[in-house]
């Protein structure tokens, strides 16, 4: 397979291990190619594989997993969503969307935007001219998604969720980011203090464009809670994403009016 070809964002380095051209921070390097010089086919093999791994389930299973050097990381096996994912699978074009992820997420943490660090990325040759793709994030500690929330008999909790959800959806308004996967699956919380933070996921769905973004992350978001309630029989009220849109608009006025 050719070298990756593509422009490196700072504070990354470029390596082959075998087949496997792998692209990660310098700190965590050595500890990635020892994870593909461990006997693993690929970094998502290494995770899964892995005695103190766990498993967390959205768009197919991702592994939490600890690498050489104590670093505990989620490995997420790039597949394609949508109605031709069961044809295309994990097969992509070159250079994938491992790049494209990674420049998106340097691009919304420039921007203020929560999401998970994104330490490394390796693509594997596959038939035809094919590539598959894993993705390395550094593992949010004490960490839950806004699915659980929203089964959870807890009045409190759901409140300062939904908070914590408005001011990310926001962020990515302000940023012009419209996340085309943003799901309950996709929206990460985490406690600060005693508030929570949001913060986004599988940021590859996320493209930056002028215009409306807002609307339309907030119609996907409340879309898929929906679904939540009408599939896992969670408990969500009309109201309740009535005044997330509303809390989201306002606090984006208010941010035009302070600038």
């Amino acid at each position: 397979m050719a070298p990756i070809a593509h422009a490196l964002p700072a504070g990354y380095v470029a390596f082959s291990v075998g087949h496997a051209e792998v692209v990660s921070t310098p700190q965590l390097a050595s500890s990635i190619r020892a994870a593909l010089e461990s006997g693993a086919r690929t970094l998502y093999d290494y995770a899964g594989r892995h005695a103190a791994s766990r498993a967390l389930a959205g768009r197919g299973v991702a592994y939490a997993a600890p690498l050489s050097d104590g670093t505990r990381v989620v490995v997420r096996h790039n597949r394609h969503g949508g109605l031709v994912g069961p044809l295309t699978r994990d097969l992509f074009l070159p250079p994938t969307r491992a790049p494209l992820e990674l420049d998106a997420s340097l691009r919304l943490a420039r921007a203020g935007v929560p999401t998970p660090e994104l330490v490394g990325y390796a693509i594997y040759p596959a038939p035809f001219g094919f590539r598959r793709a894993d993705v390395v994030t550094r593992e949010v500690a004490d960490s839950f998604d806004l699915s659980t929330v929203l089964t959870r008999p807890d009045e409190s909790l759901r409140t300062r969720a939904w908070t914590a959800v408005a001011e990310l959806l926001r962020r990515l308004a302000a940023a012009g980011a419209r996340h085309e996967d943003l799901n309950v699956k996709n929206v990460l919380l985490r406690p600060r203090g005693a508030a929570l933070e949001a913060l986004a996921l599988d940021v590859d769905r996320v493209t930056f464009e002028p215009g409306d973004v807002m609307t339309a992350n907030v119609a996907r978001l409340s879309r898929s809670a929906r679904k939540w309630r009408e599939r896992q029989g969670a408990t969500v009220d009309e109201s309740e994403l009535a005044v997330l849109a509303r809390s989201v608009f306002e606090a984006s006025l208010s941010a035009v009016t302070r600038s």
